[in-house]
C-alpha cells in the first residue's frame, strides 16, 4: 500500500518541480530583460527632440554676454534628460516679431548631449531682428517652441584628419559644438584650426571656452582671433578710416581687418583629400571665404557651409 502511493505522488512531485523550475526561468529572463533595457536606456538615452512637432522648453536662465547677444538656458523635462541633437546638427526655433506674426529661425545650441537636463543657446539680437525680438523680450520662465535635429552635416569621429573652421560673429555657435563634441570624445583624434573674425574684441563669443580648449588641447585645437578693426563688418570706408573707438587692443596679438588668403594658408590646415575647410558667417563673409578657398586650391569636396 505504501510502495502505490509512493508511486501515485512521485509524478505529481515532478510536475510540481517542473512548474516551478519553469516559474523561476521566466522569472530570471524577465529580470534579464529589464536589466537590460535599463542599461541600454543608460547608455542610449532618448531624446527630447521630435523632427516634425515643435516642442515647448521653459527659459531657466537668461544672461547678457555683451550689449547685443544674450546667453539663454533651456530645461529638459527632467535633469537627466538629454536632447537629443547629434553634432554637427541644428534646431529650429519659433516665436514671434514685434508685429505678432509667427516667425521660425534656426539655431545651434552650444550645449552636447553629456550636459543632461539642459540646452542652451547663444543669440545675437539684432535691432530688427524678428527672431531677435522675441528672443530679446523673453522672461524666465517663458517657454521657447523647439524642433529638430536638422542640418547636412552629419559628423562621425574621425570622419577628417582635421578641420579648418572660418567662423564670424554668431557662426561661431556651430564651431563651438563641433569642436566640443571632437576635443571631449577621448576616442576622436581629429584636429581643429579655428579663424574667428569679430568687429571689436567685446564682439568675440564664448572667448572663455575657446581659449579653455587651446590650453587644455594645444595640440589638437588652435584658435587665431580676427578683428575688423571697424564699426561694420563688410565696410570698406571704415577699414580705411576705423574709428579711434573700434581699434584692437593695444596688446592685441591676433589678425587685423578681415580673414584674408594669407591668414588661411598659415592657419588652417593645407588642401589634401583628408580634411575639410568649414564655413559660417555673414553672407558676404562665407562669399569671399569660398573666393579665397578657390584660390588657394581647395576643392569643393574640402568645403562645406554652416
Amino acid at each position: 500500500m505504501t510502495t502505490t502511493l509512493l508511486k501515485l505522488r512521485i509524478p505529481w512531485l515532478f510536475r510540481t518541480s517542473e512548474i516551478e523550475l519553469s516559474g523561476v526561468a521566466v522569472g530570471i529572463a524577465a529580470i534579464g530583460i529589464a536589466a537590460f533595457y535599463f542599461f541600454y536606456r543608460r547608455r542610449n538615452p532618448k531624446g527630447c527632440l521630435d523632427p516634425k512637432r515643435f516642442q515647448e522648453f521653459k527659459l531657466v536662465r537668461k544672461t547678457q554676454v555683451s550689449h547685443n547677444v544674450g546667453r539663454f538656458r533651456f530645461a529638459l523635462p527632467t535633469p537627466t534628460s538629454v536632447f537629443g541633437l547629434p553634432v554637427g546638427q541644428h534646431i529650429i526655433c519659433r516665436g514671434e516679431d514685434n508685429q505678432g506674426e509667427e516667425v521660425t529661425r534656426p539655431y545651434t545650441p552650444i550645449t552636447l548631449d553629456s550636459d543632461t537636463g539642459f540646452f542652451e543657446l547663444v543669440v545675437k539680437m539684432y535691432p530688427k531682428g524678428r527672431m531677435s525680438h522675441h528672443f530679446r523680450e523673453m522672461r524666465e520662465g517663458d517657454n521657447l517652441a523647439v524642433k529638430g535635429p536638422r542640418g547636412r552635416l552629419k559628423y562621425k569621429p574621425g570622419q577628417s584628419r582635421a578641420f579648418g573652421m572660418l567662423a564670424g560673429g554668431t557662426g561661431i555657435t556651430p564651431m563651438f559644438q563641433l569642436t566640443r563634441g571632437i576635443l571631449e570624445n577621448p576616442k576622436d583624434k581629429t584636429n581643429v584650426h579655428l579663424i574667428y573674425a569679430n568687429v571689436t574684441h567685446d564682439d568675440i563669443i564664448l572667448k572663455k571656452e575657446l581659449d579653455g580648449f587651446a590650453c587644455k588641447f594645444p595640440d589638437r585645437f588652435k584658435v587665431y582671433y580676427v578683428l575688423s578693426h571697424s564699426l561694420s563688418f563688410m565696410s570698406p570706408f571704415f577699414m580705411a578710416f576705423p574709428p579711434k573707438e573700434a581699434q584692437p587692443p593695444e596688446a592685441w596679438n591676433g589678425g587685423v581687418g578681415h580673414i584674408s588668403k594669407e591668414m588661411i594658408k598659415s592657419h588652417c590646415p593645407a588642401p589634401a583629400n583628408d580634411i575639410q575647410i568649414l564655413r559660417c558667417g555673414p553672407p558676404g563673409m562665407n562669399k569671399a571665404m569660398a573666393d579665397h578657398l578657390m584660390a588657394l586650391g581647395y576643392t569643393p569636396q574640402m568645403q562645406f557651409e554652416f
